[in-house]
């Protein structure tokens, strides 16, 4: 089992910068990788970014690539999203999800482990 509780959400406005962190327990932080999601009102769950369990590799969505920065600290057993330039349609609940093992996956499906999500809103 792994436990995930994000924080570091809230209002900004547009062009801000917001930083997210993810909180893991559980499980051995190294053996995972961890990604982030978000859902809009009355949208679907989106891949934000990834980062693998060594932290080397990453992958992001168009929309946030040059924009938002996955990392992760080992020692503390966090994962950060830093939020760069925001901009009202970044508008949403950000969630943490975390799996074991080797991959960047992009589908939610690929994920057992869900914290419970920290809203940010961007108004313009």
């Amino acid at each position: 089992q792994v436990q995930l509780v994000e924080s570091g959400g809230g209002l900004v406005q547009a062009g801000d910068s917001l930083r997210l962190s993810c909180a893991a327990s559980g499980r051995t932080f190294s053996t995972l990788f961890l990604a982030w999601f978000r859902q809009a009102p009355g949208k679907e769950r989106e891949f934000v970014a990834v980062i693998s369990r060594s932290g080397s590799n990453t992958n992001y969505a168009d929309s946030v690539e040059d924009r938002f920065t996955i990392s992760r600290d080992d020692n503390k057993n966090l994962v950060f999203l830093q939020m760069n330039s925001l901009k009202p349609e970044d508008t949403a609940v950000y969630y943490c999800a975390a799996n074991w093992g080797a991959g960047l996956f992009e589908f939610s499906t690929s994920y057992p482990y869900w914290g419970q999500g920290t809203q940010v809103t961007v108004s313009s």
